[in-house]
């Protein structure tokens, strides 16, 4: 199967230079030609050598992994690094009983170890004993007097304590959410995904060898926008028809995204469990590509409730949590726990999941949205100067008509100020923003790493500050840092005094009780 995998990207390369070198690269295809029975069968000699030449261990302390043709690469994996253990399955791979097994590791998006083409039955036998194996690591860690008993008689023999351990890691998972039909659909259509706009992109390039006597903009581009005033060519085509052009361009790629973000949703969704085995709460999910994975619940740093306008408007939302480093859904820290569910059972789910209490959030100060007047303010202007800038090179002469964007100002701030909010509590911190994609993040307070002041020279005129709080997680673009914005000075210096002071305390008292801090009640 590997060799097979290797040997097709071997004779996709010269394939796809041969279907670009004439148009695109300009250069002959006939020694291209020669290059694709050469780029089969070295893929697949490479394919059968990486085979033979990968192998892996499960040790009493760490696991092994030692892969590589050309250079030679060997890893031990602590257990108590190890994060995650995933499953995933492709249809052909679902078909013939394989499986991919990823190690994820703390401190990196990046995993660590892939084992692919095992059967599904060594896959979760992997993933048992390494979950076995890492909550035995971690209750060693905790209780380092535990290795040394009192008296003899008091010592379990080891195929006692290997029987104890592997029925705690076999023990069938208690199911705490299951995604219903209706609500995988409502997702889908009530989300809408940017990394979805590749397929749009795509499909172009495959298209983009149509007759448009255009070059690389497709004929039936052109033919979309002409009934709305597009041009009829892109050669000596005015400003106008090309603004048309690219407005309706833009229309028509918005619409294959989403479409192509619901039918995403959907297969990548498709049957989503959620459950808790042991210390872990383990989930699966997927139509074609099956995924089945875990997150420990000692590796929880915090928990996101997220609702964009559609959502709010037929009463739901989602629930994410941010684990130590790894998050297989976003690249980052980020792993949905709920995809989707009614808003009140999911605040339920986040209040019984981090014990936190009903928040009573405090906002900002009214200076506060008279700065968001002024950024609005600003934005709106530059559309209309750059209206009146392309007025002045071509025929769109009602420039002054953007204008109706300053209508938008006041309740574009009143929605941004009015979306934040933060809740300091006895255990946890609770910061709320965001208008089109609300995020409601409960933190912990001894899962904080550093509170940082941000003051920009705006703020720093009008008395405000922004406090950024940070876990362990790996935060992505899309997932910035929690942040308290735009509070009072002296407010935000009290916060930050009072989260460092909870801290402390949480870090005693959890070093007294040995808790989680984690419930698993999804009512």
């Amino acid at each position: 199967m590997l060799a097979l995998q290797h040997g097709a990207t071997g004779f996709s390369v010269p394939v796809l230079l041969v279907g670009l070198g004439p148009s695109v690269l300009d250069i002959d295809i006939g020694p291209l030609l020669a290059l694709v029975p050469i780029g089969l069968v070295a893929g697949v000699g490479y394919g059968i050598a990486y085979y033979y030449r990968f192998t892996y261990e499960v040790t009493a302390s760490t696991f092994d992994v030692s892969s590589g043709v050309f250079s030679r690469r060997s890893r031990e994996i602590p257990y108590r690094r190890i994060q995650n253990v995933d499953i995933s399955q492709g249809l052909f791979q679902r078909v013939v009983g394989l499986a991919v097994v990823s190690i994820e590791t703390a401190g990196g998006g990046d995993t660590e170890a892939t084992l692919r083409f095992v059967s599904e039955d060594e896959a979760e036998r992997l993933r048992s004993e390494i979950r076995r194996l890492t909550a035995a690591t971690g209750e060693r860690t905790a209780d380092p007097e535990s290795d040394r008993p009192a008296s003899d008689e008091s010592v379990p023999s080891t195929a006692e304590r290997t029987r104890k351990d592997r029925s705690r890691g076999d023990a069938a998972p208690t199911l705490l959410f299951d995604l219903e039909t209706r609500e995988l659909l409502l997702y889908a259509v009530t989300s809408f995904r940017w990394g979805a706009a590749v397929f749009p992109i795509a499909i172009l390039v495959f298209l983009g060898g149509a007759d448009s006597g255009s070059g690389l903009v497709p004929a039936f581009v052109i033919d979309a926008a002409r009934p709305f005033g597009g041009p009829e060519t892109l050669e000596g085509a005015a400003v106008g028809p090309l603004l048309v052009l690219v407005a309706v361009t833009a229309v028509q790629w918005s619409l294959l995204t989403y479409v192509s973000s619901v039918i995403y949703t959907v297969a990548n969704y498709h049957g989503f469990r959620l459950g808790r085995a042991g210390e872990d709460f383990v989930y699966e999910r997927g139509l074609v590509q099956r995924y089945s994975g875990s997150i420990p619940a000692e590796k929880v740093q915090s928990v996101t409730v997220t609702e964009n306008p559609l959502q709010r408007l037929v009463g739901y939302a989602g629930l994410w949590v941010e684990t130590a480093g790894y998050g297989p859904d976003s690249g980052g820290g980020s792993q949905s726990a709920v995809p989707m569910a009614k808003r009140d059972r999911v605040y339920r789910f986040a209040e019984n999941l981090t014990g936190a209490e009903s928040p009573d959030f405090r906002g900002p100060p009214t200076l506060a949205r008279r700065r968001y007047l002024g950024r609005y303010a600003i934005v709106a202007a530059v559309i209309v100067a750059v209206a009146f800038g392309l007025a002045r090179v071509s025929t769109f002469d009602r420039w002054y008509l953007t204008a109706v964007v300053f209508l938008a100002v006041p309740p574009a701030a009143y929605l941004k100020y009015a979306n934040l909010g933060y809740f300091v509590g006895d255990d946890h911190l609770v910061i709320r923003s965001g208008f089109w994609k609300r995020r409601t993040t409960v933190i912990p307070y001894y899962r904080i790493q550093t509170v940082s002041t941000r003051r920009s020279v705006f703020q720093r005129r009008l008395g405000l500050a922004s406090l950024a709080v940070d876990t362990a997680s790996s935060r992505t673009f899309a997932w910035g840092s929690p942040t308290i914005y735009d509070i009072d000075l002296e407010t935000a210096r009290e916060i930050h005094d009072t989260g460092r002071e909870r801290l402390q305390s949480a870090l005693r008292e959890r070093a007294r009780t040995d808790d989680l801090g984690l419930s698993v009640d999804f009512t």
